[in-house]
């Protein structure tokens, strides 16, 4: 296997720093935090660039809150100079880990996301009688240091490089505890292995879905599962013999421990597709595809806000016509006509204050009339 070395001076380019500063801002311009960096930029990414080279930099402190997606989720926002360095390293080092990944694994990747994943689930799930659906329980939290550090290292050997990835992890915030104990362990092994990624971070996502690759490649050429796909911690496979996917189950939950991973115990099952299934917010059935009840709430949530922030005039027309859009086509994605009616007709946008909250409760009336 090869492995890269000498990718420090990309890392710490100017041009590279530059374009990271570009990626990290992107719809966060106007936020107070990057104001701040981008009124002195080329003096900011000087000094950051300095801090590399000397490996004086250090991380800054995380920023935590919760939000409910919809169970609840512990966000870790990390400084904006920070995420300007994590850019920095993934701009480097992940097209060079890519090609380690299969070709289903389409979370976080350039060309792949949940739209291709839910065309090529609702394929297989209509293709084949049986389902294997499988979820890691508290996958972010329980990502082990060590084991990380392995796989990165063995493709890249750039001691530099390979400083700052390790800088990056160790520097994240304390996840919520996780006790597992796995074959070999002792009584305090779980609590003195650093385990956990925090979410939110440009890093912690590219990796997390290289920590699961090994497993990708064991499910696709070891139990030689072709309908095989996976989205982050979210995994399938599909066949028409149900004891095949019985026996790969028993073989799946062994070899995630050795990356000391458990499957959650309800949320992973095996079952015959006619039933439906669900997956990235839609619920996959033989003649049809439905939106989630849970991700349409947050819909009607969310056009709430956009009336609220259109009223307010926090957003522009322009804006709120290209958001509007951007949802309509993740609808588009199912057979929602008639949601999407229904959703778009019910909320109208006015300008003023005393109009949206004039609008608002009209259309609230309306909601109680219709639940009647």
């Amino acid at each position: 296997m090869k492995r890269y070395g000498n990718l420090w001076p990309q890392v710490i380019d100017f041009e590279n720093l530059w374009l990271a500063a570009r990626l990290a801002q992107k719809g966060k311009r106007f936020r107070g935090n990057v104001l701040e960096f981008n009124h002195a930029l080329e003096r900011d990414l000087f000094r950051l660039q300095r801090e590399l080279k000397n490996h004086t930099y250090q991380p800054g402190g995380y920023r935590t809150f919760e939000i409910k997606d919809p169970k609840s989720r512990i966000i870790s926002a990390a400084p904006y100079r920070d995420r300007v360095v994590h850019h920095a390293l993934c701009n480097v080092i992940m097209p060079l880990l890519e090609p380690t990944l299969v070709e289903q694994t389409y979370a976080n990747r350039v060309g792949y996301g949940t739209h291709r994943a839910l065309k090529q689930f609702t394929g297989w799930a209509r293709q084949y009688r049986y389902c294997l659906q499988c979820d890691i329980q508290k996958y972010f939290p329980s990502i082990d240091h060590e084991i990380l550090k392995g796989m990165i290292r063995r493709k890249i050997k750039c001691p530099d490089t390979l400083w700052l990835v390790d800088t990056v992890i160790d520097a994240g915030n304390e996840q919520i505890p996780i006790i597992d104990y796995f074959p070999g362990d002792d009584l305090l092994t779980p609590v003195q292995r650093r385990k956990g990624l925090p979410i939110g971070n440009l890093t912690s996502q590219s990796f997390a879905n290289l920590y699961l690759s090994p497993f990708d490649h064991f499910v696709k050429e070891r139990l030689k599962l072709g309908q095989y796909l996976r989205y982050v911690d979210d995994f399938a496979a599909f066949s028409d013999d149900w004891q095949e996917l019985a026996d790969a189950r028993v073989a799946m939950e062994a070899y995630l421990a050795d990356l000391r991973l458990k499957m959650h115990p309800i949320k992973s099952q095996l079952f015959e597709t006619r039933y439906g299934a669900n997956f990235v917010g839609f619920r996959v059935l033989p003649d049809r595809i439905r939106v989630r009840s849970d991700n349409l709430r947050r819909s009607r949530k969310r056009m709430k806000g956009l009336q609220q922030m259109y009223a307010t005039g926090d957003i522009s027309l322009d804006e709120l016509v290209q958001r509007i859009r951007s949802w309509e086509a993740h609808l588009l994605h199912g057979d929602t006509y008639r949601l999407r009616r229904k959703l778009f007709d019910r909320y109208v946008f006015v300008k003023g204050e005393e109009a949206y909250i004039k609008r608002l409760v009209e259309e609230e009336r309306t909601l109680a009339y219709e639940e009647d």
